[in-house]
């Protein structure tokens, strides 16, 4: 899957998951994490005015410690990490504004395949 998102110059909220998405799944409970190819550098290339929210069905009490251990080792900026979060669907609902501006966008990458085929840059004219 390759995708190119074309992004307003308004701040964004990013809501990504962890495990099978910027990393590799279920590799914290036979060791250490690992990233996905291209995640680190996806993540690191969100702009600062941004906010970043980080999803993982993880349990609250066993994995919050080392998981944010992991990210601050890499210096990984995030608003916010929800643990325990349910493994079913994740459904986001937002209106688009008047102006036509697409307001919300959906990227289901297959488990571990990383970040080399997504992109995005910022659109001074949208």
């Amino acid at each position: 899957m390759n995708k190119f998102l074309n992004l307003s110059p308004l701040p964004h909220t990013w809501i990504l998951d962890f495990d099978g998405t910027l990393v590799e799944h279920n590799g914290y409970k036979t060791g250490e994490d690992k990233w996905l190819p291209g995640a680190l550098e996806f993540l690191k290339s969100i702009p600062e005015e941004d906010y970043v929210l980080i999803l993982t069905a993880r349990f609250e009490d066993f994995a919050p410690e080392k998981t944010k251990k992991f990210l601050d080792k890499y210096q990984v900026r995030y608003n916010q990490i929800l643990f325990n979060m349910p493994q079913g669907e994740r459904v986001l609902i937002n209106d688009n504004k008047p102006s036509g501006l697409c307001c919300a966008y959906a990227l289901t990458p297959c488990r571990n395949e990383g970040f080399e085929k997504i992109s995005f840059k910022i659109d001074e004219n949208k």
